[in-house]
């Protein structure tokens, strides 16, 4: 089964993207994996992140932050920006795009209360955004198995 893609970008895939897919792949819809990238990467992963997963029992993904890519965009049949639509550096191919924009505060410059805000704030759409998909995949496969797709 070839895995479905969400991509979640932030400006600099430092601390909200990478939190979102960390999350995300801690426990995904069947068939789903969720990637990250940033606009403009920072050199690494912001101190507090890592932190910040661990209290929630998430892991920081693999890869340090990586650079957005065209067929990143492409290849993700779900993008979620994370508040980085104004940022001079995001490219127009990315807002051509379809995507879903969850305007979160960059938690950097926030203290830790504010960070774990953002954190949760993430959790929380996530759930969301794993039961839409789980629900979407079970009315295709039932249009599936009645011959409606």
């Amino acid at each position: 089964m070839v895995e479905k893609q969400v991509l979640f970008v932030c400006v600099e895939n430092a601390c909200r993207s990478l939190m979102a897919e960390a999350i995300f792949n801690s426990d995904p819809p069947r068939g789903w994996r969720a990637i990250s990238a940033g606009l403009r990467p920072a050199k690494t992963v912001h101190p507090r992140t890592q932190a910040m997963l661990e209290e929630r029992g998430f892991s920081l993904p693999a890869h340090p932050p990586q650079l957005l890519t065209n067929q990143m965009m492409d290849q993700a049949r779900v993008r979620v920006t994370m508040g980085c639509l104004d940022d001079a550096s995001c490219p127009a191919h990315l807002k051509s795009l379809g995507l879903r924009d969850w305007a979160l505060p960059n938690p950097a410059g926030l203290d830790d209360k504010g960070f774990r805000a953002v954190r949760d704030q993430i959790r929380s759409r996530i759930e969301g955004l794993q039961r839409e998909l789980t629900l979407s995949d079970r009315r295709d496969t039932d249009r599936l198995s009645r011959g409606r797709l």
